[in-house]
């Protein structure tokens, strides 16, 4: 049965101050999908193993909710790299290698997967250059936030100028992580150590990777802001590998947040 609901995306209080500027949002829950099961709901995952009809379905609804067509959203073969792609057509299918895309074309909606991981939304409301970033450990660790605002800033927009929103992802209270993790990190930043915490388990930590990802925007020299809400404690609105992991089950979906340039 086709859900009559509507997706209902949550807002960035930092990102809407750009609402004027024609650039529109949004960090879409489970709710207003077709799938079912273990994808119940708004998943957006083309490497699922839902049904590919209710994946199209799904991704059809979130760029409608932009007012574009289903072709009109952009996502890529995500592969936990820093790097960074520029879109500059809609509807030419393509998924690249890549795990953040810029562009300065109105129209094209660009959409970051994830389920746990961090989506950030970029946008310089006077360049009306936008970028979405998908930032897991690894993306964050290496520097697809960096690339992002850099490729942004070869498109005309302007750091001082650039609002960056963390949306859903794992909180530290859910995200437990082993000494081999927490050394990489500190050998590469002894501050980074402020991002963990000893868990109950033996040399193991609690790791704060949104703590992580707005510290490294705002060194970038970027306004930064986080949603606040964890993937893995609120399940019926959100998809989270960690949880699907911790149950054994067999697949989990995957919600989308997206970022758009009205036409003028």
């Amino acid at each position: 049965m086709i859900s009559a609901a509507r997706p209902s995306p949550i807002q960035s209080p930092l990102l809407s101050e750009n609402a004027g500027t024609g650039i529109a949002h949004g960090f879409f829950t489970r709710a207003g999908g077709v799938s079912e099961g273990l994808y119940a709901g708004l998943n957006v995952g083309l490497g699922s193993h839902d049904e590919p009809e209710r994946i199209r379905e799904n991704r059809a609804r979130v760029a409608g909710w932009f007012g574009a067509g289903a072709g009109d959203l952009a996502t890529l073969y995500q592969i936990h790299s820093p790097d960074v792609v520029t879109i500059d057509k809609v509807g030419d299918g393509e998924r690249p290698k890549a795990d953040s895309h810029v562009t300065a074309t109105p129209g094209v909606v660009l959409g970051v997967l994830t389920a746990d991981c961090g989506p950030i939304l970029f946008a310089d409301p006077v360049a009306r250059v936008i970028g979405a970033a998908h930032a897991g450990w690894k993306g964050a660790f290496d520097g697809v936030i960096e690339n992002t605002i850099a490729a942004m800033e070869t498109l005309g927009a302007r750091r001082k100028n650039i609002a960056a929103s963390l949306g859903p992802s794992i909180s530290k209270a859910n995200y437990e992580v082993g000494p081999e993790f927490h050394a990489r990190f500190i050998e590469r930043n002894a501050d980074w150590a402020r991002f963990f915490t000893p868990s109950e388990k033996p040399e193991h930590f609690m790791f704060d990777l949104p703590g992580l990802t707005i510290s490294r925007l705002e060194q970038a020299g970027v306004r930064a802001e986080n949603v606040d809400v964890c993937t893995y404690a609120d399940e019926e609105r959100f998809f989270s590998y960690r949880r699907t992991t911790h149950r054994n089950e067999p697949d989990y979906g995957r919600q989308v947040s997206a970022i758009m340039i009205r036409e003028d």
